[in-house]
C-alpha cells in the first residue's frame, strides 16, 4: 500500500467544493471520508460518504476522528453564515487540536473588504467594515493564532468566486449557464466591463490538495490558482461563443431577486455588492510559484462548464 493510501483525508461539506475537493484527493490516492450533514448525493467514486453535524463538539469530533489531514469546506445559508459559522470553525478547530489533524480552510475573499480596484495580493490589508467580512476576518485571526500558538497546523486557501462544472449558486452559475443554453435571461450585476476574478473549482480542490501535503505552507493564508481577471462583458462574449447565440442580459445596478437568488438572500447579500461596483482582481503568483500549481486557463473553464450544464439540461448529467 502506498504513503498516500494509508493517511486519512477528511472533507467537511459535500457542496461542489467539498465534493470536488473529494474527488481530487481521491485521484491522489489517499483514502477520503467526505462528511455532510446529510448523506452527500453525488460523492465521487471510492469516497466514503459519513454523516455528522461539524457545527457540535462531538459531531466535529466523530467526524475527523482518525484524519491526517482535515479539510473545512462547510458552508450554510447566507443568511445564516454570521450566526452558524463561528460555531462550526469552534467545533472543527476544537477538533483538529484534541486529535492533532492538519487543518486546511477554504476561505472568501471577504476580509479584505473595499479595495478600490487594488490587486488582492496575500498581503492587502483586511479592511471588512461588512457583518459577514468582519465575521470571516475574525475567524481568520483565530484560525492563525491558533497555529502561531501551536495549539493546531492551520493554512488558509482563499478563493474568488466559483465557476465550473457542478458550480450552481454563484454570480457565473445557475443564473447564467442554463438561460444562455436555453434563450432566457442572463444575470449580470454592477459594472460589467470592471475584471472580476472567477476560481475554477477543480482548481479549488487542486489547490486545497496541494496545500493538505505541503504542511511547510501552514500558518498563512494562500490565494488558490485563479485565471488572470476579465470583465465580464467578455466572459459573456465567450459564453455567446460557445452556446452559438447572444445572450439576454439582465444587468442588476442593485441587488433585488433574482432568479437562483431571492430576496432573503439578495438582502444578506446587499452589503457585498461593493464586489461588482469595483474590480474584483485576485493574484495567486504567490501560489503558483511556491507549489508549482497553475490555474486552469479560462478558455478551458468556459468550456468544460458549458458542457457540463448542456448534460444537466439534457437530463444526462444528475
Amino acid at each position: 500500500m502506498s504513503v498516500a493510501s494509508e493517511s486519512l483525508h477528511v472533507v467537511l461539506g459535500a457542496g461542489p467544493a467539498g465534493t470536488t475537493l473529494a474527488g481530487e484527493l481521491a485521484r491522489r490516492g489517499h483514502a477520503v471520508r467526505l462528511v455532510s450533514r446529510t448523506a452527500p448525493a453525488n460523492a465521487p467514486e471510492g469516497v466514503q460518504q459519513f454523516t455528522a453535524d461539524v457545527s457540535t463538539a462531538d459531531g466535529a469530533l466523530t467526524a475527523v476522528a482518525g484524519a491526517e489531514v482535515v479539510y473545512h469546506c462547510v458552508n450554510v445559508a447566507y443568511h445564516l453564515q454570521v450566526e452558524v459559522m463561528p460555531r462550526v470553525q469552534c467545533a472543527v478547530l476544537g477538533a483538529v487540536e484534541a486529535t492533532g489533524a492538519r487543518l486546511v480552510v477554504l476561505d472568501t475573499l471577504y476580509p479584505y473588504g473595499e479595495t478600490h480596484g487594488e490587486v488582492m495580493t496575500e498581503d492587502t490589508p483586511w479592511r471588512a467594515t461588512s457583518r459577514k467580512g468582519r465575521m470571516r476576518a475574525l475567524l481568520d485571526e483565530r484560525y492563525l493564532a491558533a497555529d502561531g500558538a501551536g495549539r493546531a497546523r492551520v493554512v488558509l486557501g482563499r478563493s474568488a468566486d466559483f465557476v465550473g462544472p457542478g458550480v450552481l449558486n454563484s454570480t457565473l452559475g445557475g443564473a447564467v449557464f442554463p438561460s444562455a443554453l436555453s434563450g432566457g435571461e442572463v444575470l449580470a450585476m454592477g459594472d460589467i466591463d470592471l475584471p472580476h476574478s472567477y476560481t475554477d473549482i477543480r482548481d479549488v480542490a487542486a489547490g486545497l490538495a496541494t496545500l493538505g501535503t505541503h504542511p511547510e505552507g501552514d500558518g498563512r493564508v494562500w490565494h488558490l490558482p485563479t485565471a488572470p481577471a476579465v470583465s465580464t462583458r467578455e466572459i459573456h462574449a465567450m459564453i455567446e461563443g460557445r452556446v452559438g447565440r447572444p445572450l439576454q442580459r439582465v444587468v442588476l445596478s442593485e441587488p433585488r431577486p433574482f432568479g437562483p437568488f431571492d430576496a432573503e438572500f439578495m438582502a444578506e447579500y446587499a452589503e457585498m455588492f461593493y464586489q461588482h461596483t469595483e474590480p474584483q482582481i485576485v493574484d495567486s503568483t504567490a501560489f503558483e510559484q511556491a507549489f508549482g500549481v497553475r490555474p486552469t486557463p479560462l478558455d478551458e473553464t468556459l468550456d468544460a462548464t458549458v458542457e457540463w450544464y448542456r448534460a444537466l439540461l439534457a437530463g444526462t448529467r444528475s
